[in-house]
């Protein structure tokens, strides 16, 4: 397929991002910190993100079966260096993306150069862009990130605030049980190595029930949950039945007249 036109943000608009960045303060440094010192490898396939790489397809199709990307207006908060961004702009969809980690915004864009798919890359968190462009969005994806912000509850008011009515958000996270830490902590991080130490905190793991009851009170309907499977012996991963480890979300953003 074709990758899908946007207007690129330009390098002028630096300043401005990261005063808007600053005035909203949902992030942690620390974590900031440690993905951006990743950045340089982050679209290596044998990197260490390599895990993110086998996910992507996965969550590509999860999000295709239920979004018709086709000249979608799509939004990818958190985006990290693109790897979701791209795929979704390949698949027809008209992408903005957002994260607040300035090292991964700029090899997002370096990318972006490389491979011609166009991605309207930013540094700027959901809550700024929630007030500037309110019910621009078809579809919104959130993939690996609600775990790490300290207020997820408010990243998820923001994009039920940038979704249209009928839109749909796509989440992924992980769940808060002795299994996610044995397999996405101890196995991920120290056994198999395929993840960082440090990636992730197991108390800010989120049960589905607590992103439920978030999007609820943003005024969403959660339509389906998903366990998302990484399976490290052929490096890809599935959608599968069980969410006690990975899993993703989708909800709906009820029409005004339902």
């Amino acid at each position: 397929m074709s990758a899908a036109k946007s207007t690129p943000h330009t390098e002028s608009d630096s300043s401005a991002e990261a005063g808007a960045a600053a005035e909203h303060n949902n992030f942690s440094q620390a974590e900031l910190d440690k993905f951006g010192a990743l950045a340089n490898r982050w679209w290596d396939p044998e990197g260490p993100q390599k895990a993110l790489h086998a996910l992507n397809p996965a969550r590509l199709g999860y999000v295709a079966q239920r979004a018709n990307l086709r000249d979608a207006q799509v939004l990818d908060v958190g985006c990290g260096a693109g790897l979701l961004s791209e795929a979704l702009a390949a698949a027809g969809a008209h992408v903005t993306a957002i994260d607040l980690a300035p090292e991964l915004i700029k090899v997002a864009k370096l990318h972006r150069l490389e491979t011609g798919v166009a991605v309207d890359y930013r540094l700027q968190p959901a809550e700024s862009l929630a007030e500037e462009m309110p019910g621009r969005f078809d579809a919104i994806t959130c993939m690996e990130m609600l775990e790490h912000v300290p207020d997820p509850a408010a990243v998820v008011r923001a994009c039920a605030r940038l979704l249209k009515p009928g839109g749909r958000l796509f989440l992924s996270t992980l769940n808060r049980t002795p299994a996610a830490f044995a397999l996405a902590i101890v196995g991920a991080e120290y056994v198999a190595r395929v993840l960082p130490k440090g990636t992730h905190q197991y108390r800010d793991f989120i049960k589905p029930s607590e992103l439920a009851a978030w999007l609820r009170e943003a005024g969403l309907r959660m339509e389906d949950v998903s366990g998302l499977m990484y399976e490290p012996w052929r490096n890809a991963a599935r959608v599968i039945s069980r969410t006690d480890v990975n899993y993703l979300a989708c909800a709906l953003k009820p029409e005004l007249d339902a």
